[in-house]
């Protein structure tokens, strides 16, 4: 059986994006996409289960170029998305979700060992709590981006629309860690307060909370919280930001704690932030940001 030190989980997409005042493209992305970049660049075993058209199977290249294991699970179609920005907060999005590879079942990853499993989606499409259950009780250490439930599709206008989740406190309670970004967070918790809302996504039985917004990150773990400001000049790359930081964090804290492994992870998205496309630098970039940028303590907000 295989070993890993992360597998991401999740759809392959094409992303069009259009940027508020700026130009508009398409290019390959998704969450595993933007995460197994990230882990790959940074010497971590990666591995990624994707859902998607095998007519499309050229766009999973970069990550096969990096040393990624891709495992295709075969799809009529791909993921197409359509992300508009309407004003120069970034945070506020207008999703379309125009084509979709639909739910992964547990019957569709293959068997393995890694030290943590990543379900990553795009929407409330592609996992349910049958595909949770069967990755937990196979031993898998999960975590997850809360950005996979909190999407809804609207079915008539495929349109994008943030809602509560049903079954929020058990998925919750089933993973490692979890990712939301502010808008997620305040969706799920009532509240636009990254501190009061990951004290209450602890409460649901989640050990470790990564909370995202447009001027740096939030992490909650061992009773303790801790922030690092973003450092990009430009917001260009903003599609993939949470992907990319969680991804970052999650392969520092195979070895280093958590003020680490934050530091490092809101450095390296900053990076990413400044170029359109999935992290695209080195590791030594990353420490030069560090040391230019990022120099100081991790603090509370």
């Amino acid at each position: 059986m295989k070993k890993y030190d992360i597998v991401f989980v999740g759809n392959m997409a094409f992303d069009e994006v259009h940027h508020f005042g700026g130009e508009s493209i398409v290019a390959p992305g998704s969450a595993v996409l933007c995460g197994a970049m990230v882990t790959a660049r940074l010497g971590i075993k990666t591995a990624a289960v994707v859902k998607m058209s095998l007519e499309d199977e050229d766009i999973v290249s970069p990550m096969r170029d990096l040393g990624v294991d891709v495992f295709i699970i075969p799809a009529p179609v791909t993921t197409y998305s359509r992300v508009t920005h309407r004003s120069d907060n970034i945070d506020k999005r207008d999703i379309t979700l125009i084509k979709t590879a639909g739910l992964i079942k547990t019957k569709d990853v293959p068997e393995f060992e890694a030290a943590y499993v990543h379900l990553g989606g795009i929407s409330d499409s592609e996992f349910d709590m049958a595909l949770i259950d069967g990755l937990k009780a196979r031993g898998h250490r999960l975590t997850t981006d809360m950005q996979s439930y909190v999407r809804q599709i609207t079915p008539i206008t495929k349109e994008i629309r943030f809602g509560d989740v049903a079954d929020k406190k058990e998925i919750i309670s089933k993973m490692a860690m979890v990712k939301l970004d502010v808008v997620e967070a305040e969706v799920l918790t009532g509240t636009k307060d990254l501190e009061e809302a990951a004290l209450i996504v602890e409460s649901w039985g989640c050990p470790e909370i990564m909370i995202t917004r447009s001027d740096g990150v939030l992490a909650r773990a061992g009773g303790a919280f801790f922030f690092e400001k973003f450092s990009n000049s430009s917001v260009i790359g903003r599609t993939g930001r949470g992907d990319t930081t969680f991804a970052a964090y999650l392969a520092e804290r195979l070895s280093r704690d958590t003020a680490q492994s934050l530091k490092f992870a809101a450095a390296l998205v900053s990076v990413k932030m400044e170029t359109y496309g999935p992290f695209n630098a080195t590791h030594e970039d990353v420490l030069t940001r560090i040391k230019e940028k990022h120099s100081g303590g991790s603090n509370a907000v």
